[in-house]
């Protein structure tokens, strides 16, 4: 049975990481570049936020998915929902790519360079945005 409180708090979780996400838009990316803290801050916020929705969305597929659902990766969670009918899947296509940032954030590639993850707060913003307005949506007709 799906854990509605559980699927809201990590919402409620996801929509206060937005908002210290949304105050350090404010900087230019030499201010957040030049600031060993605020760069950490961004880093760990994108983190936070997209590990929150892989876990709501894992929940939401062992709850309501088919059990075939073909996951490979968290990005795949993403595409699993559309499926399921949390929301579209143009929608899934534009927030599946987050979880490979995560993916490189948390294993510390060397690749990820500080301009990416500075961008990518932008796109957090909005997606995660629309992540949080999806599934409260999909939980209250559920």
């Amino acid at each position: 049975m799906l854990d509605k409180e559980f699927v809201v708090r990590k919402v409620k979780l996801i929509q206060e990481e937005l908002s210290k996400l949304e105050a350090l838009k404010g900087f230019s990316f030499d201010e957040v570049a030049r600031d060993g803290v605020k760069m950490a801050a961004v880093e760990r916020y994108l983190e936070k936020v997209v590990m929150r929705a892989i876990d709501i969305n894992q929940h939401v597929i062992s709850e309501l998915g088919k059990g075939n659902e073909p996951l490979k990766g968290y990005e795949d969670t993403f595409y699993a929902l559309a499926k399921i009918g949390v929301y579209d899947e143009a929608f899934a296509k534009e927030i599946a790519p987050s979880a490979g940032l995560r993916n490189r954030l948390v294993h510390e590639y060397n690749s990820t360079k500080e301009e990416i993850v500075y961008d990518s707060v932008t796109d957090a913003l909005k997606d995660y945005s629309k992540y949080c307005d999806f599934v409260l949506k999909f939980i209250e007709k559920n």
